[in-house]
């Protein structure tokens, strides 16, 4: 699916047209820094008419709407009568101010936009940006709306897979498929996890030979591991890659325990840990919604994120600890002890993952959660990933939050935010509020 952004730079003809197009060409020449194969008109749209016949052939997933000069609402309403995607408003500050001509009055301009879009869709159903194409700050806003509306054309085309269901008392992560199609785009398929454990059962250990050697690339200690966990692991490995591949899924959520303890007498820990390194975003105990916060993640900026509970809160130094029991991609492990291998830190039996996570200057804490009531939510908050060693036997991270960890721990507490959350290695904390706000989701920001 081709990704289209609109540039639709309106005004009219009786400002003072010199400085437009001046203010037109640097506009073009910083969205195409930015995105190449933005589609432009040629020229500045000075008429209702010229606006129609631009739009009429395109199917864009993103407008940029920009006022070069004032233009009254009906050059707005052409974009909204025949679009539904996002729109960003951009407002040009007035270039000179000297006691002369207005020379472009942009700024009336986007009052007059916005008094449209929002009869047209709903208060605040925009981006918006203020400001000259030569200032970063404007950059950085058009930058992070274009990757929130990539990623949601992205979310259209991704196809999950819930693998089991969710343990009993973990309801907060099960999904209706056709909610997730109608919120997000998202097609959710859904196999029982004996499928796959019955599959795996299958494999000879010839089958599964490369498999094995994929991981011991990746992983420190796994031949410490009983011989039968560690042929187990292989086979479990090759039912889910095979499955992965054979039926195009972008990310999954895996029942975990007790059924590979009991069933196949081997976790499936390590085997998200390597899906997840190779960027199938893998959550575990069946959370469809975590999963997709590691897909939104992952989307944003082509890397590994880590999933886990909030264990540990240290007041002084603000931070939160997130650990999980051992299916943390192994590409996030510190350099000093590399993606080592362990046994499950309750039920004894390996391999899963079990270390602590290299340290970042930037970090994001996210989570699509759902209120009592039912309807979605981003959970959004910024930090950095301390230089810690492992906290617990697992996988685990130390985040350093911005905002009071106190406050945000308590926070979420009593609003009643779902226990598993996603890091993510790199500050996407504006992309990620531009697209709750694209999706219609309340965006709670730390």
């Amino acid at each position: 699916m081709k990704f289209q952004i609109l540039y639709v730079p309106i005004g009219v003809g009786t400002y003072e047209m010199v400085t437009a197009h001046e203010q037109f060409d640097r506009s073009e020449a910083l969205l195409k820094t930015i995105c190449p194969d933005i589609v432009a008109p040629e020229d500045i749209l000075l008429t209702v008419d010229a606006v129609a016949d631009f739009l009429a052939d395109k199917d864009p997933d993103l407008v940029i709407l920009q006022n070069i000069t004032f233009a009254n609402a009906a050059y707005a309403s052409e974009v909204l009568r025949r679009f539904s995607c996002p729109i960003l408003l951009w407002t040009l500050r007035e270039p000179v101010i000297d006691g002369t001509r207005l020379r472009s009055n942009s700024l009336t301009g986007a009052y007059s936009a916005a008094n449209a879009i929002c009869a047209f869709r709903g208060q605040g159903k925009f981006e918006h940006v203020f400001g000259a194409p030569s200032e970063e700050t404007v950059k950085r806003q058009i930058e992070a709306t274009i990757w929130a509306a990539g990623v949601k054309k992205q979310l259209t085309g991704l196809k999950m897979a819930a693998i089991g269901h969710t343990p009993q008392g973990f309801g907060f992560g099960r999904a209706l498929d056709a909610e997730l199609l109608s919120r997000f785009g998202v097609t959710l398929d859904a196999i029982e996890a004996r499928e796959l454990i019955n599959k795996a059962k299958e494999f000879t250990d010839e089958d599964c030979a490369p498999y094995l050697e994929d991981a011991k690339k990746q992983v420190v200690g796994l031949e410490h591991m009983p011989e039968n966990n560690i042929r187990d692991f292989a086979r479990l490995y090759k039912a889910y890659k095979d499955y992965v591949e054979n039926n195009r899924i972008g990310a999954v959520s895996s029942r975990c325990w007790p059924d590979f303890f009991t069933e196949f007498g081997t976790p499936v820990c390590m085997v998200l840990s390597l899906l997840n390194a190779v960027n199938i975003p893998a959550s575990c105990e069946a959370d469809v919604y975590g999963a997709l916060s590691m897909y939104i993640g992952t989307a944003f900026t082509g890397q590994s994120t880590f999933f886990g509970d909030p264990v540990s809160m240290d007041e002084q130094e603000s931070s939160i600890t997130f650990w999980h029991c051992g299916m943390a991609a192994c590409n996030l492990a510190r350099c000093d002890t590399g993606a080592q291998v362990g046994v499950h830190p309750n039920r004894k039996i390996g391999p899963v993952m079990d270390f602590g996570c290299k340290p970042s200057d930037e970090a994001t804490i996210f989570r699509v959660g759902r209120t009592p009531e039912g309807t979605f939510r981003f959970f959004v908050a910024e930090g950095e990933v301390m230089d810690k060693p492992k906290q617990f036997n697992g996988a685990s991270i130390v985040v350093r939050t911005k905002t009071s960890a106190e406050k945000i721990v308590k926070d979420t507490i009593k609003n009643g935010w779902e226990p598993h959350y996603v890091v993510i290695y790199k500050n996407i904390t504006k992309e990620l509020e531009k697209l709750g706000n694209m999706l219609d989701l309340e965006v709670v920001r730390y």
